[in-house]
């Protein structure tokens, strides 16, 4: 990749963000060891829209049911064709715009925070979220490790469906001998339970989305020699694991709304003038 990349630095923690590139974290290391996944190559990534690293998926998380969606009485068609857009595997868009064409303003940046906003007023945008406001991050690295703050500023009635994609994994530990611990959830949308678990991830497979039954529940992925926990602080009820059992990574992924919910229905809303808050931290230790 080209461009301003911005690197945070705070005792044993590194990270890298770009701005211009939609706010991707591009890496996350710990001791000089790197903690993200899917970074062998970003610029093929941002060309096709593929996660990868710390990805913002906006203006919606994940799947859609079909190209397009309802609010308010106002009908959106989405263009299958877009370049803005990548397809899943039945060619409906998926994670929102691609995080490469989402610019965003930096507004300030010390050695441990970066700060950046992202005006939604282009044309090309709009046409596939029809909605004026803005959005601000802040990316504060400490030696705990890192926290990522996001608000929505409205400046109309709108939907709020937004969600990070966020790839781990733990370097010279075979997959199977990672240990994952994860909060009481419930899947969704079924609603079955899934009781507070520690368990080694084995050849367990993982692509379910669920719904907290607290309000910051906390993962963590450890393999005897690091621990990397992710704290849903707040504006997020709801995650996608995704863990395919022959890779080895796992997205651990805070979501404002449940996967599909702007064909669904079931999001925050908010009015013009209104701001929607959210925070995650991933520590290592």
């Amino acid at each position: 990749m080209t461009g301003a990349e911005r690197q945070l630095s705070a005792g044993d923690m590194q990270a890298v963000f770009v701005p211009w590139r939609g706010m991707i974290g591009i890496s996350l290391r710990h001791r000089g060891v790197e903690l993200l996944r899917r970074l062998e190559n970003l610029d093929a990534a941002a060309e096709k829209g593929s996660t990868a690293g710390i990805p913002l998926l906006y203006p919606w998380a994940n799947r859609l049911w079909k190209a397009g969606y309802q609010f308010n009485g106002r009908e959106v068609s989405l263009d299958v064709n877009s370049p803005l857009l990548h397809g899943d595997e039945k060619g409906i868009p998926i994670h929102g715009i691609k995080w490469s064409a989402l610019h965003w303003n930096e507004i300030s940046y010390e050695p441990t925070r970066l700060v950046a906003r992202l005006d939604w007023n282009r044309k090309e945008w709009l046409s596939i979220f029809p909605f004026n406001h803005a959005v601000e991050m802040t990316v504060s690295l400490s030696p705990e490790g890192l926290t990522i703050e996001t608000t929505v500023l409205a400046g109309e009635l709108m939907p709020v469906s937004f969600g990070f994609h966020p790839y781990f994994g733990l370097p010279n530990t075979p997959r199977a001998q990672w240990r994952l611990k994860l909060p009481k959830m419930a899947k969704f949308p079924s609603a079955e339970m899934l009781a507070q678990s520690d368990f080694l991830l084995g050849d367990s497979h993982f692509d379910d989305g669920f719904k907290f039954m607290e309000s910051q529940p906390e993962f963590s992925l450890s393999d005897g020699v690091r621990e990397i926990t992710v704290h849903f602080l707040k504006g997020f009820p709801f995650t996608q694991i995704f863990a395919p059992k022959d890779k080895d990574f796992i997205a651990i992924e805070p979501m404002t709304a449940s996967t599909a919910a702007l064909n669904r229905g079931n999001y925050p809303i908010l009015r013009s003038g209104d701001a929607f808050q959210t925070r995650f931290q991933i520590r290592v230790k």
